[in-house]
């Protein structure tokens, strides 16, 4: 049953590719390496749907972890193809890290020359980012709520239709619903872009990427190619909005609005933007070489940037004074809302442990009082706050250990911290060496399938990959 659902998913992505082969022929590029990397990823789904056991339907708990790790892991896999098969990325190793960057929404690219590259691949680019950003929607409001990871479950009363013992037909007309709103919003933006002066196909690029919050660009300096404040403002926008948890957004194309408003999450992801943007913009304007206007379209620009993890660059924050590099580095782990495409740790784990820390102090007056940690005005379950406190620990080691591991390969100190941090929070840009002007080119192979790792284990919120490499995952029993 697994290797039937990988095989489906397979299938999708060889669609998907097939897509671009009509870009290479609108452009009159070569399409003849799309349609062997779509016929060869089609091959491989058609196999794995026949090996179905019709007589085994079931799909369990614990193969739900195998089935989002190895989901996420062949898609990526396959969807190097293209890149490989038509020489554009010859390296495996390089290609496997530009197609892990797109599916997870990271960003990060080894790209030296992003406008070289043939139109029907940048194409293909941006696919992936707009595929994994979906995926992860659907994943983190319909799934993992299932799985018991992270706390999701918090979710499950908020997700429309959807509830932890009815996995069906609910998932799917939630899924139907997301999609939706996913594709809408996308088209709106690419066409509000086109309108403001961009290129249709760059529009098109660059709406898939926000609204997956990927920040893959056309072009090698990302938004600031573009000498246009609507463009900046406009994308400014649509990155927020694919910051804030879907079913808010759900509720919002549904005319209730209220409910957006008093979902607690969504109001301390809004003040933390908004107030990080005047704090930047304000120092931006006094401490640098900035209008007024030009202050606050970079700092609400680039905060919005950083705190959803898009990466798109107008800046090169790495020149500003080093109180809001510092802000810029603390917002590396701040992430968006759950149930949305960004990364990070979650404005809703934030909160959580923040209120607990601070009840912490109550209880050490009080032993014996039971003090709920309260979450939109409901008592959070005990096993939820620990599954939750777990979760940030378990982040921090790997950033930190991460960090050592990517020293011990080469990298200055600056450099290692940001390209752990870039990798595991799925931003795109770092610090150092792999700041927003540069890359991750130079990083040598181990490193970038290291960080691929990273980038794979931060999109899928730790604990689903990290399971798969318990022995006790692996017992019949």
């Amino acid at each position: 049953m697994i290797a039937s659902i990988m095989g489906t998913l397979l299938i999708l992505v060889s669609g998907m590719m097939a897509i671009s082969i009509f870009v290479a022929l609108y452009y009159r590029e070569a399409w003849l390496n799309l349609l062997i990397a779509s016929s060869v990823t089609a091959a491989a789904g058609i196999t794995l749907r026949l090996m179905r056991d019709d007589k085994n339907r079931d799909v369990r708990k614990r193969d739900g972890f195998l089935i989002v790790s190895m989901g996420w892991l062949l898609m990526s896999l396959f969807g190097s193809l293209p890149f490989v098969i038509g020489g554009a990325i010859p390296d495996f190793i390089d290609a496997f890290f530009e197609t892990v960057s797109g599916f997870t929404t990271t960003g990060a690219t080894i790209l030296t020359d992003i406008e070289a590259m043939p139109k029907a691949l940048l194409f293909w680019r941006s696919m992936t980012h707009w595929l994994g950003g979906m995926g992860i929607i659907v994943l983190t409001i319909a799934i993992l709520p299932l799985l018991g990871v992270g706390g999701m479950q918090l979710f499950v009363a908020e997700s429309p239709g959807v509830t932890p013992d009815k996995m069906h037909p609910r998932i799917t007309e939630t899924a139907k619903r997301l999609w939706i709103i996913y594709f809408a919003l996308t088209a709106i933006e690419a066409v509000m872009l086109w309108i403001a002066g961009m290129g249709l196909f760059d529009a098109v690029n660059h709406a898939m990427a926000t609204m997956a919050t990927g920040g893959f660009s056309t072009k090698n300096a990302s938004i600031a190619f573009y000498d246009s404040p609507a463009i900046h403002y406009i994308i400014t926008l649509f990155m927020f909005l694919a910051g804030v948890n879907f079913t808010m957004l759900y509720f919002g194309f549904t005319g209730k609005v209220g409910r957006i408003f008093k979902n607690e999450e969504f109001r301390v992801y809004a003040l933390n933007m908004l107030i990080m943007s005047i704090i930047v913009s304000f120092g931006l304007a006094v401490y640098g070489d900035y209008g007024v206007e030009e202050a606050i379209r970079s700092g609400f620009f680039q905060v919005a940037s950083i705190i959803t993890t898009t990466g798109f660059i107008t800046d090169n924050y790495l020149l500003w004074p080093n109180f809001l590099i510092m802000i810029i580095f603390v917002l590396f782990f701040s992430g968006g809302s759950t149930g949305s495409t960004s990364g990070g740790l979650k404005t809703m784990r934030v909160i959580v442990m923040i209120k607990n820390s601070l009840l912490e102090l109550r209880r050490q007056i009080h032993p014996t009082a039971v003090i709920p940690v309260r979450f939109n005005g409901k008592a959070v379950p005990q096993n939820i706050t620990n599954t939750i406190a777990a979760f940030v620990l378990i982040y921090l080691i790997i950033f930190f250990g991460g960090t050592l591991v990517m020293s011990m390969i080469g990298l200055d100190f600056m450099s290692a911290v940001g390209s752990v941090a870039a990798s595991l929070g799925n931003i795109g840009p770092g610090l150092g060496s792999v700041g927003p002007v540069d890359n991750f080119a130079h990083i040598v192979p181990e490193g970038k399938l290291f960080l691929s790792f990273l980038m794979l284990m931060g999109r899928l919120e730790l604990f689903t990959i990290l399971i798969l490499f318990m022995p006790y995952f692996w017992r019949n029993r």
